[in-house]
């Protein structure tokens, strides 16, 4: 039998049995008697259910905060639980989203494992990190779990470690409740506000729905994304609200931001030793890893990495191995390596295929590093240019009151500017002036556009062409003059 017949690559699921409003909400003593597991939710987890296999694992867990009897000192916080009730095998997968046939086998007395768990009714556990093998083996392999090592961990050292004698007077408030376990998270916030290409376009973005279905669909299959262009025209903005279209809604949670600057390492970003109370220094993994690991253990949902100015610092020293690990068909646990600062001699990570990279390129500023060929290969690259025109002057027009004729005056003058920068020798293109730059946010009326526009152009445009043309400020000066010709003093 391969070692994927067996189900030890392939990942294995954690399930919760709570129906919430039954008579009797526990439905492990069902499911074991009929061989059966099932979803109770109609709306919810159905993509995941459906993409699992017969052969792979599966657990029924149940999910608690306890401070008190636990077999390692709570310092009064609560710890958090996952008992394991049943383990056993999918034998069938019915395709609804809602049903699988298990063969099960009756856990008892359950086993409790700490600190690592999750409360969501579907959990898939790849194999290939140190904390996903230590639970795999405890729950199919009957290991004990190592608790010191999961308490001295980063994420718990604080609270359950053992240098943590002196503690806060203000402790966490969670309720301690033995009496019932339920496989429910926390109480969870008010559903994001739904995002699509819809609300791009009607946030104040000129490019056409078809450009930005596009972008989107080249960032689904890619996996990792660039927007390159000069200044001003909107990457961030745009960046941001791509990723808000992918996962569906605006969740400020599931779209992590960051930015390169040059002082950017790998230590910081994916993982390294930091220095730690007593002098000591520790691994910790950096905000990369720790979204890789978020989206590895939420993969019914996608996640979107946004990093901008992605070559402020320097790209392939700052992701190192993860930068093999990019590409999609790299997306995977038979894909996982080594990290440079490994757990231990075992561990092999992978980034999953639900987490996505977007990145900003400023094309104008010469001091920012080439890209290297590796990172062009991983990634889709898009071009984004100063777009005045219909669109700009209707949404101006709609949000900023300013009359249709001065508008048309400014997208003249600044295509004027833009195509004189374009095919200057020295500049090109790469530099010409973003629309944002004359674009405020969506809602405030301008009360006298003229003299909006002359401060504009006196307080950013002229001296950024005054940077443009440092070696001939009399280009400089008489560019800044053309663009305010004619206007009202």
């Amino acid at each position: 039998m391969s070692s994927d017949d067996s189900g030890t690559s392939r990942p294995a699921w954690f399930l919760g049995a709570y129906w919430d409003g039954e008579e009797q909400p526990d439905q492990t003593d069902r499911f074991v008697r009929e061989g059966i597991w099932e979803n109770g939710y109609e709306d919810k987890y159905l993509d995941v259910v459906k993409s699992i296999q017969i052969g792979d694992r599966v657990a029924i867990k149940a999910w608690s905060n306890r401070k008190s009897n636990l077999p390692f000192e709570s310092h009064g916080y609560n710890a958090s639980i996952m008992r394991i009730k049943a383990t056993g095998v999918v034998t069938d997968n019915l395709g609804d989203g809602r049903r699988l046939k298990v063969d099960w086998t009756l856990v008892t007395p359950s086993r409790e494992w700490y600190f690592y768990t999750y409360g969501r009714t579907v959990w898939q556990i790849q194999p290939g990190n140190t904390y996903e093998d230590a639970l795999l083996r405890f729950t199919f392999e009957d290991e004990s779990q190592d608790i010191e090592f999961f308490r001295n961990e980063p994420y718990w050292r604080e609270r359950f470690g053992d240098e943590s004698d002196e503690r806060d007077e203000h402790l966490d408030d969670g309720s301690e409740d033995d009496s019932v376990l339920q496989d429910r998270p926390p109480a969870e916030p008010d559903p994001a506000t739904p995002y699509s290409v819809d609300d791009i376009i009607a946030d104040g973005c000129f490019i056409d729905r078809g450009r930005l279905e596009t972008m989107l669909e080249r960032l689904r299959d890619k996996k990792n994304l660039i927007l390159q262009g000069p200044p001003g025209t909107g990457k961030t903005w745009l960046a941001k609200r791509l990723a808000y279209a992918l996962i569906g809604t605006k969740s400020q949670g599931r779209v992590r931001p960051f930015q390169f600057h040059p002082n950017l390492s790998y230590e910081d970003f994916v993982r390294g030793y930091r220095p730690s109370a007593g002098g000591r220094l520790d691994l910790v993994d950096g905000p990369f890893l720790e979204t890789v690991e978020v989206a590895k253990g939420d993969p019914d949902n996608d996640y979107v990495v946004v990093i901008e100015e992605i070559n402020r610092g320097n790209p392939a020293q700052i992701f190192g191995e993860m930068l093999t690990l990019l590409e999609a068909d790299k997306r995977s646990p038979a894909e996982a390596i080594a990290l440079s600062y490994p757990r231990d001699a075992a561990e092999r990570v992978y980034i999953p295929p639900n987490l996505y990279v977007i990145g900003t390129m400023n094309v104008a500023d010469r001091s920012l590093a080439l890209v290297d060929f590796a990172l062009r290969r991983r990634f889709a690259f898009v071009d984004l240019e100063p777009t005045f025109g219909e669109a700009w002057r209707t949404w101006m027009s709609e949000q900023c009151r300013i009359e249709e004729a001065l508008l048309r005056d400014i997208d003249s003058r600044l295509n004027a500017l833009n195509e004189a920068i374009a095919t200057d020798a020295v500049l090109g293109p790469n530099f010409r002036v973003g629309h944002s730059v004359v674009t405020p946010r969506a809602g405030i009326e301008i009360q006298d556009p003229q003299q909006w526009f002359k401060q504009v152009v006196e307080t950013e445009i002229t001296p950024l062409l005054g940077e443009y043309w440092f070696d001939d400020p009399k280009r400089a000066e008489d560019e800044g003059e053309k663009l305010l010709r004619g206007l009202t003093p």
